[in-house]
C-alpha cells in the first residue's frame, strides 16, 4: 500500500493551464489519499513547497511574469528526493520550465507532458506519481 502523496500544482495564470491543472487534479485527488492544492504562481509562496511530495509545474508561454517569484525559488531551493514534472501546449515553454527546475534537482518521473487532443493526461499523471 502506497502512501498518501501532498501534490502541488503550480500554473501561470492562463485558463488553458488551469483546466489542464484541474485535469491533473481529477486523476490524482483522493487517490491512495493524495491530496492536491492547485496554486497560481501569482498567489504561490515559498512555504507551499514544505508539504509538497510532487510538483507539477505548467505554463503556457515561457518566462511568463507571474513566475517571477517562483523562478527565483527554484533556483535556491534544493528539492532533491521529491518527484514531478512539468506539463504545457507549448514547445517554448516545455523548455523553459525544464531549464526552470533544472537548479532545484527535483526528480522527474515522467518525460514533460505537451499537451495537444491526443495526450493521456491520466496515464502520465500516474507515471509521475509511482
Amino acid at each position: 500500500m502506497s502512501k498518501e502523496k501532498n501534490i502541488l500544482i503550480i500554473t501561470d495564470d492562463s485558463e488553458q493551464t488551469s483546466d489542464i491543472a484541474k485535469k491533473i487534479a481529477s486523476n490524482l485527488d483522493g487517490l491512495n489519499g493524495n491530496k492536491v492544492l492547485i496554486k497560481a504562481a501569482s498567489g504561490f509562496a515559498g512555504t507551499d513547497l514544505l508539504a509538497c511530495d510532487i510538483l507539477f509545474i505548467g505554463c503556457d508561454e515561457p518566462s511568463p511574469l507571474s513566475f517571477t517569484y517562483l523562478e527565483e525559488m527554484l533556483k535556491h531551493i534544493n528539492l532533491a528526493g521529491r518527484s514531478g514534472s512539468i506539463f504545457s501546449a507549448s514547445k517554448k515553454a516545455v523548455k523553459y520550465l525544464s531549464n526552470l527546475i533544472k537548479d532545484s534537482e527535483i526528480s522527474l518521473k515522467a518525460k514533460p507532458l505537451l499537451i495537444d487532443s491526443s495526450s493521456d493526461i491520466s496515464e502520465w499523471a500516474a507515471r509521475v506519481i509511482g
